[in-house]
């Protein structure tokens, strides 16, 4: 009988070594089943994940959408309307594609914030953070070309206004402006050539965010403690992997909150007027999660101050693992760097707010401050904490 069993043990894992001897299957053993994962990493380490089924349902619900949709200036209004009211299931999609990309966001920065504080952007994840920055990136343009496309006053004149600061930039500027335009102004060219990139880009969003993983993978992920992790190991299946569950399920039942109870909540009401080039809106806003940079955007009162601003937000974002150097990562025992940690995230919030208001006093005071310690705390205090705080730990310790 003993034998018998040691047989079937023996065949059963020779069966199991040649699967996992196949490319495919290997790749998803190593990286999603037995992939080697710090035994102290906490719920906040389930947003990549959450990120991933996010640009899942937006690649999904815009494939559909696709199907119905008319990227032409007569027609493209009146197809999402069709959708919506005509299209079987189809203000679901339609719902779950706008909601979704609100969602995307939410767990994103949720992602991002938490790799700032407990310092996951340091050596040797360079490459992964810079990675993660350009992905942030190419969200953003995804998500302003998707916004353009139900051809609503916001949509039309939100379009209008961003492809425009192009003109800033000198001697090429006008000329950038009208390749994007595809003409002298924002019309049926434009509409096109936004569909067609909005259709390409979370594609090359889902290529890159393989390389991500991959360069996650290369190094390790980070932990609360903020050292390196190469002993005290578990596997991602079962372990890391049930605690992510939990996280996915309080995230569907926030996303479905929105999706059944409040679809329009985080949508603008102008946008459910058709577009007219001839009556501007009294007030231009974005979608929320644009709306700290717009508010940097506004704070400079020269156009192309204000596109450098756009670029020095992601310049700073792309060098920062070669900004803070602490050899302490994590903001846990770094008690100063996680008080203006602090301030830094309200100050985002403040920046939020700031963008969603009329440009006149106090607001534009207030964002102009609002900038400058945003950028004051990259380009200063970041360095200088990383310079002085393990100083004033050992002068603490030998007092």
């Amino acid at each position: 009988m003993g034998n018998l069993v040691s047989s079937i043990a023996t065949s059963s894992l020779k069966r199991r070594n040649s699967i996992l001897r196949e490319p495919l299957f290997s790749v998803v053993n190593d990286h999603l089943i037995e992939y080697p994962t710090p035994t102290n990493i906490s719920y906040f380490w389930g947003f990549g994940s959450l990120a991933g089924i996010c640009l899942v349902i937006q690649i999904a619900t815009g494939v559909f959408l696709a199907m119905h949709y008319t990227p032409h200036v007569d027609l493209a209004f009146l197809s999402v309307e069709h959708i919506m009211r005509d299209v079987s299931g189809g203000w679901l999609l339609r719902y779950m594609h706008a909601n979704g990309a609100s969602m995307f966001f939410i767990v994103v920065y949720f992602h991002l914030f938490r790799a700032l504080y407990y310092g996951s952007y340091g050596s040797p994840r360079e490459l992964t953070w810079s990675l993660g920055v350009a992905l942030l990136l190419l969200m953003i343009i995804t998500a302003f070309i998707g916004y353009v496309l139900p051809w609503g006053q916001m949509s039309f004149w939100g379009a209008t206004v961003i492809t425009s600061l192009a003109s800033a930039i000198p001697v090429v500027g006008q000329d950038i402006v009208t390749w994007l335009w595809g003409g002298f102004s924002v019309d049926n060219a434009t509409l096109n050539r936004f569909f067609s990139l909005h259709f390409l880009l979370p594609f090359i969003i889902a290529g890159a965010s393989l390389a991500h993983i991959a360069a996650l993978h290369q190094y390790g992920s980070n932990n609360p403690l903020g050292c390196q992790s190469t002993v005290d190991k578990i596997a991602f299946y079962p372990y890391v992997y049930a605690k992510d569950l939990v996280g996915w399920l309080i995230f569907g039942l926030f996303f479905s909150t929105f999706l059944f109870y409040a679809p329009d909540l985080l949508g603008h009401p102008d946008n459910y007027i058709p577009a007219n080039p001839m009556s501007t809106p009294a007030h231009i806003v974005p979608e929320w999660y644009f709306l700290p940079v717009y508010a940097i955007l506004r704070s400079i009162p020269n156009k192309l101050g204000g596109v450098l601003a756009i670029a020095l937000v992601f310049a700073c974002l792309f060098a920062l693992p070669w900004l803070g150097s602490s050899p302490i990562r994590s903001s846990s025992f770094r008690p100063i760097s996680r008080r203006i940690y602090w301030f830094l995230v309200a100050d985002c919030l403040l920046l939020g707010w700031i963008g969603c208001q009329p440009v006149e006093p106090p607001y534009v005071l207030i964002g102009q401050l609002a900038s400058l310690f945003f950028f004051f705390y990259f380009l200063i205090i970041v360095p200088f904490l990383a310079y002085w705080e393990p100083k004033a730990a050992v002068s603490f310790s030998k007092n």
